[in-house]
């Protein structure tokens, strides 16, 4: 199969890259910066390509399989368009070219205090996550999120075979677990990159839950909420050898 990865060089990027040629796909790594990506192989075309260029993404869009889009960017005050220009760009190429099945990295948080009327539920978890925690995370990545609801609606409103994955709160770790698919308001708080990785793969390899909006959940060795608040939201520390 050959696959097509928008933000190839984030963490989950890295990972989803190596397993699939473990695998035996070929990969079109479509990354800003081509002379920085790590890995290499006889499958794997490292493509320079800004998203914001749809040239270039035309180009790496041209006879694929499938495409992932990990697109992200940190939380910041700055008004953020990457994500839903990319995406944009993204799905008009596969239109173009006949490139049907695409997976696409959203967020759990947006289902907090969606708008009635919406259809979303929100996350089944502890008074204090729903009502405090999440909020504050929404307002803190505001203009993450704010791009991330229109990249989810592009994609809504495409004919492509579609799949929108929620993963919950994002950590590192060496070993896949036994990770389980969910509705993304049903419990559970963590998803490692490297299952994020597994699950992308395998949602684009197999078809599964198209034109579905699903959840990865990790239920081994999670962290505590301490390390992921500290390590990923507030950027202190490492996870010491995580991928």
């Amino acid at each position: 199969m050959k696959i097509a990865v928008f933000g190839a060089n984030s963490a989950t990027g890295r990972h989803l890259t190596r397993q699939a040629l473990a695998e035996g796909h070929t990969v079109t790594a479509a990354v800003r910066r081509p002379d920085g990506f790590p890995l290499d192989g006889p499958r794997l075309h490292v493509r320079g390509t800004d998203v914001f260029d749809r040239d270039a993404v035309d180009a790496a869009v041209t006879g694929q399989d499938a495409v992932v889009s990990i697109l992200g960017v940190p939380y910041g005050r700055e008004p953020v368009t990457v994500l839903s220009r990319g995406i944009t760009h993204i799905t008009d190429a596969m239109a173009a070219h006949g490139v049907k099945r695409l997976v696409c990295v959203s967020s759990r948080l947006l289902a907090v205090r969606a708008p009635a009327g919406s259809g979303e539920r929100p996350p089944k978890e502890r008074f204090t996550y729903r009502r405090v925690l999440y909020p504050a995370l929404r307002t803190l990545g505001r203009q993450l999120y704010t791009d991330m609801i229109r990249m989810e609606r592009t994609v809504r409103a495409t004919d492509l075979d579609w799949t929108i994955v929620r993963p919950s709160a994002l950590y590192d770790t060496g070993t896949r677990t036994d990770y389980h698919f969910a509705v993304p308001e049903a419990p559970g708080l963590y998803t490692s990159r490297v299952d994020l990785a597994h699950a992308l793969l395998r949602l684009a390899a197999e078809d599964l839950h198209v034109r579905t909006v699903i959840g990865v959940f990790t239920t081994e060795g999670v962290p505590s909420f301490r390390d992921v608040l500290l390590k990923e939201v507030l950027r202190v520390g490492s996870w010491g050898g995580g991928g």
